[in-house]
């Protein structure tokens, strides 16, 4: 069981800025590395992981990361220890529209999020829905061991807080998750809840 007698909680982080988040430029699958400001960010993720979870918190019992360079790379920034790269943590793939920012989209498809529109050549919302049901299903596995830390992406990480409530993965539209940011997955009395969201170190 976790430190207290109750399971563990699920900290989500988000990888440090990129010269393509930006500048909001949809990144999926390209491998674009930390800007220095999103080197900086990942750095205080480490002192905010420490006064989110407590201090004396021992080690949490699963740390796993998107593939990702600019996701490993935040991961080892904030002080974690990798025990698994995930391709499931991987970002929402983006197909036709991949490096290219939703006014440029817009003028092609008006009205476009990726929440509420298809994506040409990338995931659905129902296919990135899959990919976070299985992660969390094994990480519920673990929970009664302690904490697990999951370092990712942006749209991932709001479609796992979605999903850890049971919404559909397109209700990821109302959860904020800034580079760097924490989002905590918890649960009362066996009902999972959002204990935190977005909260970053200040710049």
């Amino acid at each position: 069981m976790a430190d207290d007698g109750e399971p563990g909680r699920v900290f989500l982080l988000r990888h440090g800025e990129t010269e393509w988040s930006a500048t909001g430029r949809h990144t999926g699958v390209t491998d674009v590395p930390p800007t220095e400001r999103g080197r900086e960010q990942a750095r205080a993720a480490a002192s905010m992981l420490a006064a989110l979870r407590g201090r004396d918190a021992p080690p949490p019992v699963l740390v796993l990361t998107s593939p990702r360079l600019r996701a490993k790379e935040t991961a080892k920034l904030a002080g974690l220890q990798i025990d698994r790269v995930d391709d499931r943590l991987a970002e929402w793939d983006y197909g036709d529209y991949e490096g290219i920012t939703t006014p440029e989209i817009r003028q092609r498809d008006p009205g476009w999020t990726v929440w509420s529109h298809p994506t040409p050549g990338g995931e659905t919302a129902d296919a990135v829905a899959a990919r976070a049901d299985a992660l969390l299903a094994e990480v519920r596995t673990v929970l009664p061991r302690g904490d697990v830390v999951l370092v990712g992406h942006g749209h991932f990480s709001r479609v796992l807080m979605a999903r850890w409530i049971g919404l559909p993965a397109t209700e990821g539209v109302h959860f904020a998750m800034d580079p760097a940011a924490w989002s905590v997955l918890g649960a009362e009395r066996e009902e999972p809840r959002l204990d935190h969201v977005n909260i970053r170190a200040p710049e």
